[in-house]
């Protein structure tokens, strides 16, 4: 940081006047006739403030100011009196019921002291809303106390010294939990909340950055750095008075005087600037790296490896099944061979005693014709059966390839809606994004019943999470529009201002003129002064050759010639020193000027700090946008 100012102070830079040209055509191009040489001591230009600590022209960068400290500021960006509309939807009552909700929150959190229910802040009276205010306001003025009397007036005054951007009325403190006058008294709330969001962060910078920033002030603003600075100009205007254009000399004695001032370690600087330049070719090294992270793909090579185990694992589960019911049907057709062959040696042994009692038994040709047709009909009866048996075996064998491919697809399905699941975090429970809810499908450890049921409370989640969504994506739209605006509106401000720098500089540049005119003036009248007394000398010794004649005559006009030049003399010094006093004046006025305007500046950095800090929470690339075009803009700003 002390490198930082010390590059600010002190960069040589060449004077913005033209280089001097040893020309005799300059001095009759920048002559003007008596007549019309303006007065130095009536220029228009605007009284300047007194200098105080505040107003002192700073080279070592903007102090860090809290929110709970009101300032004067000189922008109008801000601090104008110009009403601005309210684009918060503060009469939608989904974002009423949000605020409230943060409020809510907000109050728990902190510990509020009264009594706090979601029902009392759908419409609070007046004194409910008075202990909220008073509380919040409390948590950026720990020494606040409301006072008994008139608080109808001194809750808008203190929204206005904030710098509420808003107009709440003192009407409306009269009926705060009414309808039409509760949002608008919760919007300023909510403003409020984010105010001691933004000094809370601004504190956390500050103890973080507090060792490099002790006895600061003491230096910059002692009477030894004053002094040190004073010197420094003092010089400086002296060596450009004479002629010169850069001042390199005095800037590399001012740097040094500035560093054993600051105690300076150049050994120390130089070694940290070589670990930052390490550091960021190392971060550059792994920012490069991360594009081919070969962890990343190993580990997503074993997720998709871990999917392909599960899915042949349930399908050698599948498969263990398959061979399960074919064995319970092999054992079941086993069991019915057996059964088939005791009833065929059943059989063969009543055919045995049939064909006994066939060759013992005389039969008749109707028995005969009897016995065939009823054997042809128990061979048909057999066929059908058979045929009916096989039809059987090859709709169960396709029904259960159909089942199969049926399982594929539910499984295939599964596993897309697993993996889209865990891209969304949603799976598993601890996940980020599940709030403690299961949304993981297991569709071979239920029946189709608690399958259906399981379905139906995934799709109500995910519908609630989607709609949580979509209320977040608005919000954050709404947040980015009400920053937008407010880029528009610090990128004015900074055009405004650079229009009066250049304004200014062109009022510089005219004074110089005219001071380079007056010092040829002056120049021109001193060499004809000059030729005068020359002529005087010249007739003095005429007088003197001719003394006989007039003697007496020639002493009277010689102490009249030699008072004369005296008089002419002393009108000469007296021209030159209100030229210097005027010099002087114009100088510290342009000095001024430029104290004010970083003033203006601090402020207008301040501001966007405090924008920016809310935006860091919510749009980080946004925030970091605006401090880039700040910090170029500083920068600038220190170079003039």
């Amino acid at each position: 940081m002390e490198r930082g100012r010390m590059s600010r102070a002190t960069s040589g830079r060449p004077s913005e006047l033209p280089m001097r040209v040893q020309d005799s055509n300059r001095m009759s191009m920048y002559t003007t006739p008596k007549s019309k040489q303006p007065s130095f001591g009536k220029l228009n230009i605007p009284k300047p403030q007194s200098m105080t600590s505040e107003r002192r022209t700073s080279f070592f960068g903007a102090r860090t100011v809290g929110a709970s400290m009101p300032r004067n500021s000189t922008m109008s960006g801000f601090g104008g009196t110009e009403k601005i509309k309210d684009t918060r939807p503060l009469h939608d009552k989904s974002f009423v019921q949000q605020c409230i909700r943060h409020l809510h929150e907000f109050l728990t959190e902190q510990g509020f002291p009264g009594i706090l229910s979601a029902k009392m802040l759908q419409s609070p009276s007046t004194k409910e809303f008075v202990k909220v205010f008073e509380f919040v306001y409390r948590q950026l003025d720990p020494t606040f106390e409301m006072p008994n009397s008139k608080v109808e007036e001194e809750v808008p005054a203190i929204l206005k010294a904030l710098r509420y951007p808003f107009v709440l009325s003192k009407s409306a403190m009269y009926s705060v939990g009414a309808p039409h006058t509760w949002p608008q008294a919760l919007g300023a709330l909510m403003w409020l909340i984010d105010q001691v969001k933004i000094n809370w962060s601004l504190s956390k910078q500050e103890l973080l950055f507090s060792e490099f920033c002790e006895d600061s002030d003491n230096i910059e603003e002692g009477a030894e750095y004053n002094k040190l600075l004073l010197e420094y100009t003092a010089e400086a205007y002296s060596k450009f008075m004479q002629g010169e254009d850069t001042f390199d000399d005095v800037d590399e004695l001012f740097i040094s005087k500035l560093k054993k001032m600051y105690n300076v370690d150049e050994a120390l600087l130089a070694s940290m600037e070589e670990k930052y330049r390490i550091l960021s070719d190392e971060v550059e090294r792994l920012e490069k790296e991360s594009h081919t992270d070969r962890l990343m793909t190993k580990r997503m090579d074993r997720v998709k490896l871990q999917a392909d185990l599960k899915k042949l694992q349930s399908y050698r589960s599948n498969l263990e099944a398959f061979k399960g019911n074919l064995e319970n049907r092999a054992s079941e057709l086993s069991y019915e061979l057996e059964v088939t062959g005791s009833q065929l040696e059943s059989l063969k042994r009543e055919q045995n005693e049939l064909q006994l009692l066939l060759q013992n038994q005389k039969f008749t040709p109707a028995d005969v014709e009897r016995i065939n047709r009823e054997k042809r009909e128990l061979q048909q009866t057999i066929t059908r059966l058979s045929k009916s048996l096989e039809d059987a075996q090859q709709h169960q064998w396709m029904e259960e390839i159909a089942l199969s491919k049926v399982k594929e697809k539910a499984e295939l399905k599964a596993a897309e809606y697993q993996k889209l699941a865990r891209k969304l975090k949603l799976i598993p429970v601890s996940a980020e994004n599940a709030c403690g809810n299961d949304f993981e499908i297991r569709p071979f450890e239920c029946g189709p019943g608690s399958m259906s049921q399981h379905k139906t409370q995934i799709q109500m989640l995910l519908r609630k999470l989607i709609s949580d969504v979509e209320e977040e994506n608005s919000r954050l739209a709404n947040m980015k529009l009400s920053l937008e605006e407010s880029s528009e509106q610090v990128n004015s401000n900074i055009m405004d201002k650079s229009n009066d720098l250049k304004q200014m500089r062109e009022q510089i540049r005219k004074v110089d003129e005219r001071l380079d005119s007056d010092m040829q003036e002056l120049a021109q009248e001193e060499q004809g002064w000059a030729a005068e007394v020359e002529s005087v000398e010249n007739h003095l010794t005429i007088l003197e050759k001719k003394v006989t004649y007039g003697y007496d005559e020639a002493v009277q006009q010689l102490k009249a010639a030699q008072q004369q030049y005296h008089l002419v003399l002393q009108e000469t010094n007296e021209e030159k020193r209100t030229v210097a006093n005027n010099l002087a004046s114009v100088v510290k006025t342009a000095v001024d000027h430029l104290s004010i305007t970083e003033k203006g500046l601090e402020d207008l950095h301040a501001r966007v700090q405090r924008f920016g800090s809310k935006a860091v929470e919510e749009d980080e690339a946004v925030v970091q946008k605006l401090r880039e075009t700040l910090k170029s803009f500083m920068s600038k700003a220190s170079g003039l």
